[in-house]
């Protein structure tokens, strides 16, 4: 790796080290007004926005101990790190400000697949049971059946 790599790898490992909390993000989208207007927010708050290439971040958090990420980090990469509490730090979600108990809300919620799964699940749950209703009775006059003929069975023998 070429010096003026390592340097900015090194300098990322340092401030993931120093960071009492690591935001990753893909800013795709965002405009560089954008982003002027969040490195003003953050500062007050001691933290700051660093604009990475993939493969850095990914040896960045590996110097400084962080679990593997494999090919989570794709597309336009944003890292926000710290210096104090990531409490006074913002959250914008389509250009609203988000505040700290949003923002846990949000880190709470569960992965977008397993979302749409559970939507998918509440959504055919009623088509379940309507479909149990409808075969019901046909399931009794069948049980019915299966248990007149197993008596007759038996009496016979």
């Amino acid at each position: 790796m070429r010096p003026e790599k390592a340097s900015i790898v090194s300098e990322l490992s340092e401030a993931l080290k120093r960071s009492p909390f690591v935001l990753v993000t893909d800013y795709r989208g965002m405009k560089v007004a954008d982003f002027g207007e969040l490195r003003n927010r953050l500062a007050p708050a001691r933290a700051e926005v660093h604009v990475v290439k993939n493969n850095f971040l990914k040896l960045a958090m590996a110097d400084s101990g962080f679990p593997e990420v494999g090919d989570q980090f794709v597309g336009q990469t944003a890292v926000v790190t710290g210096e104090a509490d990531v409490a006074p730090v913002v959250g914008f979600v389509d250009r609203a400000v988000l505040s700290t108990a949003e923002l846990e809300t949000l880190a709470e919620l569960p992965t977008r697949e397993i979302l749409q799964a559970q939507l998918l699940g509440l959504l055919l749950s009623p088509a379940t049971r309507l479909v149990r209703l409808l075969n019901e009775p046909g399931a009794a006059l069948a049980r019915l059946l299966s248990a007149k003929a197993e008596k007759e069975g038996a009496s016979a023998a």
